[in-house]
């Protein structure tokens, strides 16, 4: 191995005792892939047990924790307890390389797909129409009653029991990516006059009272250390969202809760920037920054080689998260280890997608994603 990667191979350990070989991390990847019941798939099982021996920790793709919360096709489910013997499964699958592994859990909120939730209905903090993605279309979603909201909060913690039911490490909370969480953080999309909207304390409230809960529960049930995590998206396009200014309280407070790591979701971990940038700082930078050792932080976002992780780390990184790298090149640490970084595919081929145990619905939306991936013959 070139000694230049040391550092990625340095282990890393949590507060709680936990204890990682190494500092890379599987990314969490929506897979696609679930069975028509979102039951995991065999396909998903595979493609897991294909890229995790090399990683140092697993954080698995999002799961929704009540029926109006899926945000993609075929996105397996951990909502009921009918669940858990497929969630039981895909941990066995993500802990097969020996690294621990985290179940990533959240509501899909104003970005869920109308056609896959009960009677059509999207909800989220304000009645406030979203704008069209990739993934789902433009909707008028129905504000969340108190009782509503309060019934979501308990959906977390009941998933986090089946989380440590199933024999999952951890569970990681998606607070970015524009879903329910960030719905009541953002003062763009709260639009609230009680007390859970309107000042940065009220928009708070929500998603600090999922990271108790959880807490509550993993007290109660876990018989050994436990992981929770925090994803975030720094800030918002639009006129009015969120800003660092306010995620930089959101990160303090969470530090205050005690979690254990805090994960920052970026396009590009090494160059992006704030939305309202004064200077040549990016995101990475200020975070780490900002947080100053006083937690674990994880960033993902277009680390495709073994320099850009080096890099990410040399910056303030606890651990780095690679995704698509890691779908390409599903010995992306081994070949790092035994020198050969060289070798790391920057394009998924086509012609090696049964090779790499790539889930056939993973390659059609792949296929069908324009610039989201390069694909060669």
């Amino acid at each position: 191995m070139n000694k230049k990667y040391n550092n990625l191979f340095e282990t890393f350990t949590f507060k709680n005792g936990v204890t990682l070989k190494n500092r890379v991390v599987m990314a969490p990847m929506t897979t696609w892939s679930s069975n028509d019941d979102y039951t995991v798939s065999d396909e998903e099982l595979t493609y897991y047990q294909k890229r995790v021996n090399g990683v140092g920790l697993v954080i698995t793709g999002c799961t929704h924790v009540q029926p109006n919360g899926i945000g993609f096709t075929n996105e397996f489910a951990a909502y009921d307890d009918k669940f858990i013997p497929s969630l039981r499964k895909l941990a066995g699958a993500a802990k097969s390389g020996g690294a621990p592994a985290i179940l990533q859990i959240f509501h899909g909120g104003n970005k869920a797909l109308p056609a896959l939730t009960p009677n059509g209905e999207v909800v989220s903090s304000s009645a406030l129409e979203t704008e069209a993605s990739d993934f789902a279309p433009s909707v008028l979603p129905r504000e969340l009653s108190h009782d509503e909201i309060l019934e979501v909060i308990h959906a977390f913690g009941e998933t986090t029991r089946r989380a440590i039911e199933a024999g999952f490490d951890g569970v990681e909370i998606h607070g970015a990516h524009g879903f329910l969480l960030q719905n009541f953080f953002s003062p763009f999309f709260n639009r609230r006059q009680d007390e859970w909207g309107g000042s940065l304390e009220n928009r708070l409230r929500f998603p600090l009272a999922v990271v108790q809960e959880i807490k509550n529960v993993i007290k109660k049930h876990a018989t050994k250390p436990f992981i929770l995590g925090y994803r975030i998206s720094p800030d918002e396009h639009q006129t009015g969202g969120l800003r660092m200014k306010d995620t930089y309280e959101l990160i303090n407070r969470l530090i205050e809760a005690n979690v254990d790591y805090v994960h920052a979701s970026l396009a590009n971990a090494l160059s992006s920037k704030p939305v309202d940038s004064k200077d040549d700082k990016t995101y990475l930078e200020l975070i780490a920054e900002h947080v100053n050792n006083r937690v674990p932080v994880i960033a993902a976002g277009s680390m495709v080689t073994a320099d850009d992780v080096k890099t990410a780390l040399d910056k303030g990184l606890s651990l780095a998260a690679i995704g698509h790298t890691l779908i390409m090149n599903p010995d992306w640490v081994e070949k790092v280890q035994n020198g050969k970084e060289g070798e790391i595919e920057t394009a998924l081929k086509a012609s090696k997608i049964n090779e790499i145990e790539i889930p056939e619905k993973l390659w059609n939306v792949i296929q069908a994603s324009g610039p989201w991936f390069k694909v060669e013959e």
